[in-house]
């Protein structure tokens, strides 16, 4: 599945152009290899997202099947380090 995607299936980010903007802005990290939209994740991928106020690093624990998920299964698919 490509980042943009994984990003807003699992609710990372609200919305998936909200995800790309921030991949061409190039604050999005994939095992310390900055990313592009069309990078694909796998499982156990380490993801870097840098804010203003600070990182947040994240583990792909699952790769969705569907274009969203609930929020009450996020914590199944990632994990916030």
């Amino acid at each position: 599945m490509r980042v943009d995607k994984w990003l807003s299936a699992v609710n990372v980010v609200k919305r998936r152009t909200i995800a790309t903007d921030m991949l061409k802005s190039g604050v999005v990290y994939i095992n310390n290899i900055k990313a592009k939209a069309s990078k694909d994740v796998k499982i156990g991928d380490k993801i870097t997202i840098e804010y203003l106020k600070g990182a947040k690093h994240y583990e792909v624990l699952q790769i969705p099947k569907t274009k969203t998920i609930p929020k009450s299964q996020k914590d199944e698919f990632v994990k916030e380090l």
